[in-house]
């Protein structure tokens, strides 16, 4: 069996490669934006767009990769070819970046991207059409009473009141709006103890529902009035269900009823 030491060592040789390779494409990226420049075309296609997420997931399939994933890359790829289109016919000079640093908080250090935004509406049905003629593609979840909205990497996820007490009592306290922003992390449980060490107040232990999220939520924030959520995805890529925002809204109506 291989060494954990020589496995890393593999880890870091491709690592080392695939940034030669994003080096590579970033200055055809830049070659292009030339071409475009002198040839008068649009910066931004979408027709091209679409063939390269297309491509790209059928390319992941046939590899054995999360076709999801491989998308999620390639959009990333996608917007800094687009910054880097833009920035070339800026006349300031790029500021200088330094090397990355391992000093790093615990935070820092496993925190990836906001995952999803949840959305208390008073009115579902209106809710979820203005996110359909926004071009968000909206679904209904395992809960008739949440729906995900989609556009590429982006989701928001409406939650009516239906029959639910908990939402209804968030509702007539605080009205429709964004009840809390969701960031993705390496490890949830990681995270609930650096926010004990950090005396950040929880409102839950960390949530593990069916398909493997695991999520925890700090309680509202009375400076900032931001409520945030830390969640793992450990399991299959699925969307969002209904469980995990549940158990949430159940979280604040207990808390305040104990108030």
């Amino acid at each position: 069996m291989a060494e954990l030491s020589d496995l890393r060592k593999n880890i870091d040789a491709i690592d080392a490669a695939i940034v030669g390779l994003l080096a590579e494409r970033m200055q055809v990226c830049r070659d292009v934006a030339e071409l475009k420049e002198h040839t008068g075309a649009a910066v931004i296609q979408p027709q091209r767009v679409r063939d390269v997420l297309a491509t790209r997931r059928q390319w992941a399939i046939d590899a054995g990769v999360d076709a999801d994933f491989a998308e999620q890359l390639f959009r990333i790829l996608l917007s800094e070819t687009h910054r880097i289109e833009v920035a070339e016919s800026l006349d300031e000079p790029a500021p200088v970046k330094e090397a990355g640093t391992t000093e790093r908080s615990e935070l820092d250090t496993v925190a990836c991207r906001i995952d999803h935004v949840v959305v208390a509406v008073a009115d579902l049905v209106a809710a979820t059409e203005f996110f359909t003629e926004m071009g968000f593609r909206t679904y209904v979840t395992d809960d008739a009473d949440v729906i995900n909205a989609e556009a590429g990497g982006v989701t928001v996820v409406l939650v009516g009141p239906g029959h639910n007490p908990a939402v209804h009592t968030q509702l007539a306290q605080h009205g429709s709006g964004v009840q809390h922003i969701a960031i993705e992390v390496l490890n949830a449980g990681f995270t609930r103890d650096a926010l004990d060490a950090a005396g950040v107040p929880r409102l839950t232990d960390v949530i593990v529902d069916a398909h493997g999220h695991e999520q925890v939520f700090t309680a509202l924030d009375p400076v900032t009035g931001v409520q945030l959520s830390f969640i793992s995805r450990t399991g299959h890529r699925v969307p969002m269900g209904s469980h995990n925002v549940s158990a949430m809204f159940e979280a604040i109506s207990n808390i305040d009823s104990e108030a």
